[in-house]
């Protein structure tokens, strides 16, 4: 079978969706029942950043939106702009995706790292802005770094148990062209 036929392509996207589904119903869970205790990096903006760099033709624009904005609306944000915020990010890293996959794992962790602090702190930029109740900005922070640390991680249930690698430079895409 062609490694990015319909199908393939098909399953992978609602893979990418069975698992962000399944993050958000963690996280949705009651847990924790004290208050106060751990900040959890942001793993739908994680796993989606991964999946962009890697494979970016599994996580179209459309997809990435829905799950963003239901993300949105499940964990009670402002709904909408972090939804655009990620989205900007991930699409950026789609357009960086040819140049990422030739590069250092460092160069990738960068990039994405540059790219989760500065949504984090737009996010918050724009919150105080329009004067909407924001969380502290040190907790905004110490999640961004957390999920920049976890990306490791994302990346390695990404390749190893979900199978996303980065594209070859020979892979062709499902419409005949390079990806």
């Amino acid at each position: 079978m062609n490694e990015l036929s319909p199908l393939r392509l098909w399953m992978m996207r609602g893979s990418f969706t069975a698992l962000i589904l399944g993050i958000l119903f963690f996280h949705l869970l009651p847990l924790q029942t004290s208050t106060g205790g751990l900040i959890w990096p942001d793993l739908v903006l994680g796993f989606a950043l991964a999946w962009s760099v890697r494979r970016p033709e599994f996580v179209p624009a459309v997809l990435l939106a829905a799950v963003f904005l239901l993300a949105d609306l499940l964990l009670q944000r402002p709904p909408g702009l972090w939804a655009l915020l990620a989205l900007i990010a991930c699409e950026q890293l789609k357009a960086q995706s040819r140049s990422l996959r030739d590069a250092s794992l460092a160069t990738e962790l960068a990039s994405v790292g540059a790219w989760i602090i500065g949504i984090g702190i737009a996010y918050h930029m724009v919150l105080a802005l329009l004067l909407v109740d924001r969380p502290a900005f040190g907790l905004v922070v110490i999640q961004m770094i957390a999920t920049a640390l976890a990306y490791p991680l994302v990346i390695a249930v990404t390749h190893a148990v979900m199978g996303v690698r980065k594209a070859a430079a020979n892979d062709i895409g499902g419409k005949g062209a390079r990806s």
